[in-house]
């Protein structure tokens, strides 16, 4: 078994990583250089070709097959990119194109599969129960999405939709969605939805570490702000639990990874779920910011 190769194509960066192959988390090589939406679709295909000639220098070899990991999805009609919020990239071939500008076979899936498919494998899901079948990795950042894994691999569905859960309908006061829907759970629990709440209440702008923090000490604002998360996202999150009945969800992300979030949500999710206790465990990601592309190498 060679080296493996993942790719995780970001709104800010791209981010490159070669694995010593596919069953090891053994980094041999890893880089980022900036994605320039801004330039156009062709030139983010550029940068992911310069990204990969400069690792293959590298590391002295070159890809047999890649594996990407990017916001959205591949449309199982259409061939494209659907889904992903960036005007420059949707509706483009990308999955084709760059089998072309790369030479060889490429494997794509939503960032979010790719979290799960990471934290399936090496997470901590395998230390506290490594019989666990039916994993469901949320991301909870400036979008929100999930990955389905069950028996090992990536549930992608007839649609190439599975997962999407932050599109599902949660509340009319989050209003409008990028996607063009009404109340999507996206609106109520994102980043973005956590900083227009707190700037409501305060008339000040704060990111979402910086409410965490300020809830800790006392800011009784960040404080409403990260409870109504917590309400939100248990609200949110019960349907997939009560449809897969899974035996994990590990939440990662800007918003997930916030602490009051992974200890409160399981309290909370006993009150929406058709059961009187909750035997799924709810996990921090063990790979942190690595799942991703780690996740992307593996595919």
């Amino acid at each position: 078994m060679g080296p493996s190769w993942g790719i995780n194509l970001g709104e800010s960066k791209i981010e490159g990583i070669v694995l010593e192959d596919g069953a090891s988390r053994n980094v041999l090589r890893r880089m980022r250089i900036p994605t320039e939406l801004d330039k156009g679709y062709y030139h983010v295909l550029g940068q992911i070709h310069k990204l990969v000639e400069v690792l293959s220098a590298e590391v002295g070899i070159r890809p047999d097959k890649i594996g990407v990991a990017c916001r959205g999805s591949i449309d199982p009609v259409t061939k494209t990119l659907k889904g992903s919020g960036w005007e420059t990239m949707d509706a483009k071939p990308i999955l084709t194109d760059l089998q072309t500008y790369l030479g060889v076979p490429i494997k794509m899936a939503n960032d979010a599969n790719c979290f799960a498919l990471a934290e399936a494998r090496f997470g901590e899901v395998l230390d506290v129960l490594p019989a666990a079948k039916t994993i469901v990795g949320v991301l909870v950042g400036s979008g929100v999405g999930a990955g389905i894994i069950i028996n090992g691999r990536i549930l992608n569905g007839r649609q190439g939709i599975a997962g999407e859960w932050g599109h599902n309908y949660l509340d009319d006061e989050g209003g409008k969605c990028g996607c063009g829907r009404f109340g999507c759970v996206e609106t109520m629990i994102s980043g973005p939805a956590l900083e227009r709440y707190y700037e409501s209440l305060t008339n000040r702008r704060l990111d979402v570490d910086e409410i965490s923090e300020a809830a800790d000490q006392g800011d009784e604002a960040a404080a409403k702000t990260i409870e109504r998360l917590v309400y939100h996202f248990a609200k949110a999150i019960s349907p997939m639990i009560n449809i897969l009945d899974p035996d994990a969800i590990v939440i990662g992300g800007a918003v997930g990874e916030t602490s009051a979030l992974i200890r409160q949500a399981p309290e909370l999710i006993k009150r929406f779920i058709f059961n009187k206790r909750l035997d799924t465990l709810v996990l921090a990601p063990k790979l942190g910011a690595n799942a991703t592309v780690f996740g992307a190498a593996m595919l």
